[in-house]
């Protein structure tokens, strides 16, 4: 009995994107991103620890900067819980960014030799990211604690901004780690916007410092949303504006599915250019 042909069709709007890849080959994302975890700390001196050391030494350089040489106000609580509110999503954001951004030229050698879908990598990357995140999360409780802030029932809202946070960031790792291949100034570019964007998020200080007039256009920035969300979750500062939350996950969002389409369309190309 004759079989029916297979008739392979362009695939085009968001079936173009083969999001099904993802869960298909999710032992293989775990397993990337298990791999990731244990490089970035294998021949270190003190490893898992950088987790906690690098977040600390920002809160400490900021307290300084701006809590005591630039008296900025810190909304009635201590500037240091100000602070680390902020440094976490932010080093979330940045880690996952700066990782996911080099991560298909770091992995250059597996391109060639066996077929996988590519977009797992920048993914495993992101979720590598997480692990440091959460141990710091863990601190910042204790913290929390410590200083004798209540646990509110906002925190429960608190996976929503980690959510906000890791899709702005992965839309942005699959731009740049698909431009990454082609153009090397990525290499350049990536750490920039990193070192640029702290001073444009609100990490070292309030939102409530902006003018009113720049609010709009500031909160298209969606760290800002997640900035202000973490504090609002565990710190009970203001609530977020519903036009400031609507722009930041229209942004992000869009970021997300242009940056996996852009990273489909370029895919093909990988091994023969990195």
């Amino acid at each position: 009995m004759p079989t029916a042909p297979i008739v392979i069709r362009r695939r085009t709007g968001l079936a173009a994107l083969q999001l099904s890849d993802i869960w298909h080959f999710r032992e293989l994302l775990a397993l990337f991103a298990w791999r990731d975890v244990l490089v970035r700390y294998k021949q270190t001196v003190i490893g898992i620890l950088w987790a906690l050391i690098r977040p600390l030494l920002t809160i400490l350089v900021f307290t300084f900067v701006f809590g005591k040489l630039g008296g900025l106000p810190s909304e009635g609580v201590p500037y240091p819980l100000l602070t680390f509110a902020a440094v976490l999503p932010w080093q979330l954001f940045a880690t996952a960014l700066g990782d996911s951004s080099v991560s298909v030229v770091g992995n250059a050698h597996i391109l060639s030799k066996v077929y996988f879908p590519r977009v797992l990598i920048p993914i495993s990357a992101v979720i590598a990211s997480l692990v440091d995140f959460a141990i710091s999360l863990v601190i910042f409780l204790i913290a929390l604690a410590v200083y004798g802030v209540p646990f509110s029932p906002r925190l429960l809202a608190l996976p929503l901004y980690i959510a906000l946070c890791i899709t702005f960031g992965l839309g942005l790792g699959f731009w740049f780690s698909a431009l990454f291949v082609r153009y090397r100034d990525v290499r350049h570019l990536v750490p920039f916007i990193v070192q640029l964007g702290i001073y444009i998020s609100p990490v070292g200080f309030s939102s409530d410092i902006v003018p009113e007039r720049w609010r709009t256009l500031y909160a298209l920035n969606p760290l800002v949303a997640v900035i202000d969300g973490f504090r609002w979750c565990t710190l009970g500062q203001p609530a977020l504006r519903l036009g400031e939350i609507t722009g930041a996950v229209a942004v992000s969002v869009i970021l997300l599915i242009s940056g996996i389409y852009y990273f489909r369309q370029t895919e093909r190309t990988f091994a023969d250019l990195v």
